[in-house]
């Protein structure tokens, strides 16, 4: 015959109140939504890692008007000279350059006194390239926010009203914006620069002239989701304004689309500003951005490519940090878009 199991003697004893409390406690901690966003965030190292550079970035940007007070300070003596990092003998940072074939200090041969140095060296007006750099990261940086600033203010509020109301009003609301999404940003661009004269304010109206199209798309197709959701109908059943809803109920449940493409459109705001000043119908001279350092760079790049490669790294580091950050707040705020 098979063993009998033994039952211990307190098999069939009641559960005593501690360990019911036991059993019933939450083992991972209570979050909320941004909370749980900022996790999954810190989760994504790539997204993270470029969280920081860009905020390393822009502090450094944001502090050039203190420590890189006089980029157009200009000394035709020191045209041209190579970076120079005191203590640093590595070919490309020690001031030396390649004269007819041989390896010559270009700092001794301009008669430049030893305590004077240039980081990344100087352009053809012998300015210094490191104080150029970060005002024109600075620039770029702000032109590209000022311009997302509109798109977000007016991109949200079409869309919501466009969503909302409905009927006749969305259908012409959608056509003015299929209207001013077929103009191309070139023209209203020339158009601007003709009438403001160039600087800042014109490319950052011509960037924000039909940007706001794309935020205005997709704000209106998530109120459309949510205008039928339970909790918007009992409100209005209550009698709140359309506008309390709007604060209320709307704008928390779309701020993850808003930020997710604000991410996206800044940098493109960056690019498209350093294109227009590339092609020379953007920042003008002698005010620096990221776009008149690489098309000035680029005239000497045969003979002096340092000139060209720090500014096209500084905007290669800038466009790719923020679309990587991009994709991770898009996987943040809605983990079903995640990649497996």
């Amino acid at each position: 015959m098979e063993e009998k199991m033994k039952l211990a003697p307190d098999a069939f004893e009641p559960v005593s109140k501690k360990d019911e409390l036991d059993d019933e406690k939450i083992v991972a901690p209570s979050r909320t939504f941004i909370q749980d966003a900022w996790r999954r965030l810190r989760q994504n190292k790539a997204s993270y890692v470029c969280l920081w550079i860009l905020v390393v970035i822009g502090l450094i940007a944001f502090t050039s008007p203190i420590t890189a007070s006089h980029p157009n300070t200009s000394n035709p003596n020191y045209a041209n000279l190579p970076p120079k990092i005191p203590g640093v003998n590595i070919n490309g940072f020690n001031g030396t350059s390649v004269v007819a074939g041989k390896r010559v200090d270009a700092y001794k041969q301009n008669h430049v006194p030893s305590k004077v140095h240039y980081t990344l060296g100087t352009d053809y007006l012998g300015r210094s390239l490191a104080q150029r750099i970060l005002r024109g990261t600075l620039v770029s940086l702000l032109i590209g926010l000022f311009a997302t600033l509109i798109d977000l203010i007016v991109g949200v509020g079409y869309g919501v009203i466009s969503a909302w109301k409905g009927g006749i009003t969305d259908i012409i609301l959608q056509r003015i914006i299929e209207v001013i999404s077929s103009v191309p940003n070139i023209v209203i661009m020339v158009l601007l620069m003709l009438i403001l004269k160039g600087g800042m304010l014109p490319i950052i109206l011509a960037i924000a002239f039909n940007g706001w199209t794309t935020m205005a798309r997709l704000t209106r197709a998530q109120t459309l989701q949510l205008k039928s959701q339970e909790y918007v109908l009992a409100a209005r059943t209550l009698g709140e304004s359309t506008f309390k809803i709007a604060v209320k109920h709307l704008l928390p449940n779309l701020s993850s689309v808003i930020i997710i493409q604000t991410m996206f459109t800044i940098p493109s705001a960056i690019f498209f500003e350093a294109f227009l000043s590339y092609i020379g119908i953007g920042i003008q001279a002698p005010t620096a951005s990221l776009g008149t350092l690489i098309s000035d760079g680029q005239k000497n790049f045969q003979f002096l490519p340092y000139q060209m490669w720090y500014p096209a790294i500084m905007l290669s580091i800038i466009m790719i940090a923020f679309n990587i950050l991009a994709d991770g707040l898009r996987d943040a705020f809605d983990p079903r878009t995640a990649r497996r």
